[in-house]
């Protein structure tokens, strides 16, 4: 099941007595949470119904004994366990003792007027558990995966699209490099930026830039479009800001950037069919044609030196076989000068 699955039999009150909620991605997690907190009960109900825990501050025996009492003028009652990575589970729920059988019994007969939730963030649970199989039985399981990089865009997209507004696709791609894959963030900037334009706006570079406090001239995406050209001035000018700007521009978010980039001028280099392009470089089909403008610009053996290049210098940002106190924008115009000669 899908997050916006839950979600919408939550809105029709189909609910489970157990919902495990889990995963590296943490966003997720968060908005079915904050939905149940809201909507499940109403403001009379929650009072006496409605029970939050800590996974650091309980043990899953108090958790258990509190989800096995009956709700009082409800027909549920609803107990959330936030941060349950940090509960004992390998002492506690696993074995042969009183303590873990208890805790085994509940999950395979879990009491039905009850909805208790667990959200166990940052980190898969592991399906090997009794637990795990128990609840998969008698509950909800939902895995709460990591976008990947190449799929950020698209889902800036539809989230954009989910709020009642549009977004180019140089925007979406530009507040994917900038922000990362950190869902919480990136949901939190459209949320600010859409409060200061209509829903009839189409989002632009120009005001992701200017909300989001990203440089017009002088950001990775730009760098990227004076790579495929091989524009040596603008590169410089780029690189320069970033050097008298680290903090804005960390050496490495740029050199992840760069490797991505440049990772996928090289698939394209190997594609059969440039037709399909789009599809296989997991990008925007509006994007194809800068991919194509750098490939002439770096042919096949070049990008290879490039990589190579840029995983040198990776290493040197870290320590390695650097030579002195060589600081992170001396490192990346030095970079510059050997890509682009």
């Amino acid at each position: 099941m899908t997050a916006a699955d839950i979600i919408k039999d939550l809105k029709a009150k189909k609910f489970k007595p157990v919902y495990l909620l889990h995963g590296e991605e943490p966003y997720y997690i968060d908005q079915i949470i904050h939905y149940m907190e809201d909507h499940i009960l109403n403001d009379m109900e929650k009072g006496f119904n409605q029970t939050v825990l800590y996974g650091k501050d309980t043990d899953m025996a108090t958790i258990l004994n509190a989800a096995k009492r009956y709700p009082m003028m409800s027909d549920y009652q609803l107990i959330v366990v936030k941060e349950a990575q940090d509960l004992r589970w390998s002492k506690e729920t696993e074995g042969s003792s009183k303590e873990a059988e208890f805790i085994q019994n509940y999950f395979e007969k879990p009491l039905d007027s009850t909805i208790l939730v667990l959200g166990y963030k940052y980190a898969n649970f592991d399906k090997r558990k009794k637990i795990f199989k128990s609840i998969t039985k008698s509950g909800v399981v939902f895995q709460s995966d990591p976008v990947r990089d190449y799929k950020l865009a698209q889902w800036i997209e539809d989230l954009v699209k989910e709020m009642g507004a549009k977004i180019a696709p140089q925007a979406s791609a530009l507040m994917a490099e900038y922000l990362g894959a950190d869902l919480s963030k990136i949901s939190n900037e459209i949320e600010k930026l859409l409060l200061n334009i209509s829903k009839e706006t189409v989002i632009d570079t120009d005001l992701v830039q200017r909300n989001i406090g990203i440089s017009k001239e002088y950001n990775v995406f730009e760098l990227q479009k004076a790579l495929a050209s091989r524009n040596v001035l603008k590169c410089n000018q780029i690189i320069n800001y970033f050097a008298d700007n680290p903090k804005a521009n960390p050496m490495v978010m740029v050199m992840a950037n760069l490797n991505s980039y440049f990772s996928k001028i090289l698939k394209y280099h190997y594609l059969q069919n440039k037709g399909d392009a789009a599809k296989e470089l997991g990008v925007n089909p509006y994007f194809v044609k800068d991919y194509e403008a750098a490939a002439r610009s770096y042919n096949l053996n070049k990008t290879f030196d490039i990589i190579s290049l840029l995983r040198e210098y990776d290493l040197k940002s870290k320590g390695v076989d650097s030579t002195g106190n060589v600081t992170d924008g001396e490192l990346l115009k030095e970079l510059l000068f050997k890509m682009i000669h």
